[in-house]
């Protein structure tokens, strides 16, 4: 059996990766950042909203336990799709939503989700973006919320399919 990533930026890391942990079929759930042009950024960097880069998670899932979609869907329904400046309270381009795609199936399958929202009424601006290179955040961003004993402030789940 042979473990798959799939990459998913929604706000915040923190609350993002807190809800993925415990969604059936995900192995490992790790904060960082995507999409940007620093090698090796840090939080401190990110933070500026000059780098390019957004708070992303990476998230390790068994295909035999939960497929592409059903994640990708999840994602959707644990944020909100339609901010464009951010999440929550939390504005900056490194707040963005986005969907890091790896390969032609899973561009088509978040665009087909896309699809679904919008035809519900949702004026969903979650970007589409090639996964580059995943830089994984400093160790106090790890289990953020596990660690604080608290839950996200900015993120929950709601139904959306």
């Amino acid at each position: 059996m042979e473990y798959k990533k799939a990459y998913f930026a929604g706000g915040c890391f923190w609350g993002v990766e807190h809800l993925f942990q415990g969604k059936e079929g995900v192995v490992t759930v790790i904060s960082g950042y995507m999409g940007g042009s620093k090698v090796k950024p840090t939080y401190q960097d990110v933070l500026t909203g000059t780098t390019g880069h957004l708070e992303a998670v990476e998230i390790i899932y068994d295909p035999d336990k939960v497929s592409y979609e059903e994640l990708t869907k999840f994602f959707f329904e644990i944020h909100d799709p339609t901010q464009a400046n951010g999440q929550g309270p939390d504005i900056g381009p490194q707040y963005l939503s986005a969907v890091f795609y790896s390969n032609e199936e899973e561009k088509k399958i978040t665009r087909e989700l896309i699809d679904i929202l919008k035809a519900k009424g949702y004026d969903v601006v979650t970007r589409l973006i090639p996964a580059e290179i995943f830089w994984t955040a400093e160790e106090y961003h790890q289990d953020y919320y596990l660690k604080k004993n608290q839950q996200p402030y900015c993120h929950g789940y709601q139904t959306k399919f």
